[in-house]
């Protein structure tokens, strides 16, 4: 997996976070540089661990099916971009909570990151560097979700929704790919 895919792979898997992230800016009061920080921060730890869990997990088991390994990101990524969209398209109110809140944040950090442990299983077939695969992905989420806060206390969560829908169609296409190459030019 090429840098430029690895980066296109991180922005896919922090659109949940940056959702969040909107969402939380309009509720952060007081919004201050250190505590949207501590937020991203633990956003960006959750979402750059668990692929690590994840390539974990998958490389107990990857010699068994490294011949179906594509089949299994496919249908892995495609789930996970199907449901962000699905979640997307869902008309459910937001409870209102104070999100620097550490526990709150940590909750939020685990829910956004759940996909990401699913992706890291995929990322044990492909034979990527996971420790560099964690960090891309940490930092990106990180950057997602400053921007994310601060969009969000600018002009309210509006985004949400279509944030997720390009994330769950980002997450699909790379499933694509991933099938193409493996198919194609393996």
């Amino acid at each position: 997996m090429t840098l430029f895919s690895l980066i296109i792979l991180a922005i896919g898997l922090c659109m949940d976070s940056f959702a969040v992230s909107l969402t939380s800016g309009t509720l952060m009061q007081p919004f201050t540089t250190r505590r949207a920080c501590k937020f991203a921060l633990i956003l960006a730890v959750f979402q750059g661990l668990m692929p690590v869990v994840g390539w974990l997990l998958g490389v107990g088991f990857r010699d068994l099916i490294e011949s179906y390994d594509h089949w299994i990101a496919l249908g892995l990524l495609l789930y996970l971009g199907g449901r962000m969209i699905i979640e997307a398209l869902r008309n459910e109110e937001q409870e209102c909570f104070d999100p620097c809140c550490t526990r709150t944040a940590m909750t939020m950090g685990l829910a956004t990151s759940i996909d990401a442990m699913a992706v890291g299983i995929s990322l044990t077939f492909l034979h990527v560097n996971i420790i560099e695969s964690a960090i891309v992905i940490g930092i990106t989420t990180f950057i997602f979700s400053m921007a994310g806060l601060y969009i969000g206390k600018k002009i309210g969560c509006y985004l949400k929704k279509g944030a997720e829908i390009i994330g769950g169609v980002i997450l699909i296409l790379i499933g694509v790919k991933i099938c193409i190459e493996h198919l194609f030019f393996a």
